[in-house]
C-alpha cells in the first residue's frame, strides 16, 4: 500500500515516513502544497496524510483539488488548532479524519488502518491465491494454513505482486512501487528480493506461485497447478 505524507516540517515528515515504511507502506513526501496537489491527483495512493499550514499551496486549497479528482482516497489532516470549528470545517469539506499536533504514531497508524477498512475501493482486505493468504490490513501471510514471517520490504513486495497476479512486472516496476524511488544502478535489489520471497512462499510446495519471465521481470502465478 503506497501513503502520501504532504507535510513542510522535513522532521516530521520523515520520522511518519520512516515508521510507516517499518509497517511495510510505501510512501511518498512533498515538501509543499504544489508538489502535494501534484502527487495525489497524478499517481493511485492508499491514504495521504495532509498539513493543513503549507508552502506555495494551503492544505484546504489541496484538499479541495484532491477531491475535484479523487473523491474516495481516504485523507488525514494534520494541524497546529484544536478548535472543534477547524475540525468540522475541513471534514465538511471532504477529510475523513483529523489528529492535533503533536501525536503519537501509534495513534497515527491506528486511524489509517480504520480508514482503509472502511474505505470504499477496489482493494481486498484478504488475497487469496491458490494456497496463498494475504491479510493486508494484519500484514500476515500464510501459506496451506502456515503462518510466514516476512520483513516489512518483503511484505510489501509480496502485496505488490499479489496485486497484479497474472500480470508480468518489470524490475523497473516494482523498484518504483515497492522502494519509492528510483534505484537504477541496484536493479539487482529486486533479484536479491524475490529469491528470499521465494525461499519463504514457494520452498517445499510443488505448486511455485513466482515466476521469472526472461528479460522482462517477475509475476506471481494466480493459477493452479496442473
Amino acid at each position: 500500500m503506497r501513503i502520501l505524507v504532504v507535510e513542510d516540517e522535513e522532521k516530521l515528515a520523515n520520522v511518519v515516513a520512516r515508521s510507516l515504511k517499518e509497517e511495510g507502506f510505501a510512501v511518498d513526501i512533498a515538501a509543499d502544497g504544489a508538489h502535494g496537489l501534484e502527487l495525489a491527483t497524478s499517481y493511485a495512493y492508499e491514504a495521504i496524510i495532509l498539513d493543513i499550514m503549507l508552502p506555495e499551496l494551503g492544505g484546504a486549497i489541496v484538499l479541495d483539488g484532491i477531491r475535484q479528482k479523487n473523491r474516495n482516497v481516504p485523507i488525514i489532516m494534520l494541524t497546529a488548532k484544536d478548535a472543534v470549528g477547524d475540525k468540522v470545517t475541513y471534514l465538511d469539506a471532504g477529510a475523513d479524519d483529523y489528529l492535533t499536533k503533536p501525536f503519537s504514531f501509534e495513534e497515527l497508524l491506528v486511524r489509517i488502518r480504520a480508514l482503509l477498512r472502511r474505505a470504499p475501493s477496489q482493494r481486498e482486505d484478504v488475497i487469496r491465491i491458490a494456497d496463498l493468504e494475504i491479510d493486508r490490513l494484519a500484514h500476515q501471510v500464510k501459506r496451506a494454513g502456515k503462518r510466514i514471517e516476512l520483513s516489512a520490504k518483503e511484505y510489501a513486495l509480496l502485496e505488490y505482486l499479489s496485486l497484479n497476479a497474472g500480470r508480468v512486472l518489470s524490475r523497473t516496476m516494482i523498484i518504483e512501487r515497492v522502494w519509492d524511488e528510483s534505484f537504477e544502478a541496484l536493479t539487482n535489489i529486486v533479484d536479491v528480493y524475490i529469491r528470499q520471497l521465494r525461499g519463504k512462499i514457494d520452498e517445499g510446495h510443488e505448486n511455485k506461485l513466482i515466476k521469472t519471465v526472461r528479460g522482462v521481470g517477475y509475476v506471481l502465478n494466480h493459477e493452479e497447478a496442473a
